[in-house]
């Protein structure tokens, strides 16, 4: 052991991945995992089209080595996406990934020198801070709603840390794992703050297209491409996933980014694992092609539901003093319990004594704190589950 990196000391288990182990557990009702429901998957067009892409003329390439940026139609397809979105782009800017985590752990070792800052909203998504654990940060607050510190004061602690600050990231649509939203001037903020600091922004938009009530709000990718006349001169770095849509299992997300970033992004892909999966992204390409925007209709109405009867459960049964999230999408609502509560001992009572299992919120701080909070998943979360488990939960709160 006395040969391993110091970077190996900042590596630690997923609490998420751990508590996923308790679904193979037929008795658990769990709200941990923020997963996607398989039962919403569309299995049926994944099936036909790769036995299309097999038994036809494309077989030969998609068992074939990849050129290390993606598919090529994917990626013009992606292209077409985030011109939608607004944000005027080509194929040279889309750079396929294995899932976005790989996004987020390339992005991580492209910026982070050790002694780096990265600035992090309190709490943020789990996966980012181990993706950017291995590459020895420190984490200063980022606050949506004011309250940052001046550019000033940003840059001399993470110079007295022996670094400099190097990006702000952040999951501006239905947050993982608050939930929230970040309307038009909070996006606007937080460019006007990267810009001040000269730093990047990474943008996780895993659940963008999750979306139940409200309108839609530009990407901050868009804000920044006008602000800055175009992608190539933009700041924003965009991180998409098919995941949470139409497969996790196909491993397939991908960067929307200058092309000076995607260049340097291809060299690690090269070195790390050359591509993803050929066969993956042209089954990929199909699938999206034929059912992307009738599968997130679909999941929608399935979705919507479930975070309804979520909400109404904890309001018929929860104490006072508990509070929590009415998020607009997504897949998570955020519970606060009252100060000087532990979720992470709650958790260990729910699970032995109401077999109920739930993400505490301490994981998702950068320093360990909000002990008092936790997260809720909704997609696995049918009428069942959710009469009998929050009454469960909420018994153990009460006593």
């Amino acid at each position: 052991m006395n040969l391993l990196a110091s970077r190996s000391s900042r590596m630690k288990a997923s609490e998420i991945r751990e508590l996923l182990k308790l679904l193979d557990q037929p008795d658990i009702i769990s709200f941990a995992g923020g997963i996607p429901d398989p039962a919403l998957f569309p299995a049926e067009a994944i099936r036909d089209a790769y036995a299309d892409v097999l038994g036809g003329g494309e077989a030969g390439a998609a068992l074939q080595y990849q050129v290390s940026e993606g598919y090529l139609p994917l990626r013009r397809w992606l292209a077409g996406q985030m011109g939608k979105l607004g944000v005027a782009c080509d194929e040279a800017n889309i750079f396929i990934t294995s899932g976005s985590q790989q996004a987020l752990d390339y992005l991580g070792k492209l910026f982070l020198s050790p002694g780096d800052t990265a600035l992090v909203t309190w709490p943020t998504y789990l996966g980012a801070l181990q993706a950017f654990n291995a590459y020895e940060p420190r984490y200063e607050r980022l606050t949506i709603d004011g309250g940052n510190m001046t550019p000033a004061a940003y840059r001399a602690a993470a110079a007295t840390n022996g670094g400099r600050a190097k990006f702000a990231y952040l999951v501006p649509d239905f947050a993982n794992p608050t939930g929230e939203t970040l309307n038009r001037q909070q996006r606007e903020a937080v460019l006007d703050l990267a810009g001040e600091l000269d730093i990047a922004v990474i943008e996780d938009a895993a659940y963008r297209a999750l979306r139940y009530d409200g309108e839609g709000v530009l990407p901050i990718l868009a804000l920044d491409c006008a602000r800055s006349g175009g992608i190539d001169k933009a700041r924003t770095l965009y991180c998409g996933s098919f995941s949470k849509i139409l497969s996790p299992g196909m491993r397939v997300g991908w960067v929307c980014a200058p092309r000076h970033i995607v260049e340097k992004l291809v060299l690690m892909k090269q070195a790390s694992d050359l591509h993803s999966p050929s066969i993956n992204q042209v089954v990929m390409h199909r699938v999206a092609e034929a059912v992307f925007d009738g599968q997130v209709e679909k999941l929608i109405g399935a979705y919507r539901e479930r975070r309804d009867g979520l909400l109404t459960a904890l309001e018929a049964n929860m104490p006072a003093g508990v509070t929590w999230s009415r998020p607009e999408g997504g897949m998570f609502v955020w519970v606060t319990l009252p100060e000087g509560s532990d979720a992470t001992a709650l958790l260990a009572r729910a699970v032995k004594e109401a077999r109920v299992a739930f993400v505490p919120g301490s994981a998702f701080f950068a320093d360990a704190t909000g002990r008092n909070t936790l997260r809720l998943s909704f997609t696995l979360a049918d009428r069942r589950a959710v009469s009998e488990g929050i009454p469960r939960l909420a018994a153990i709160l009460k006593g």
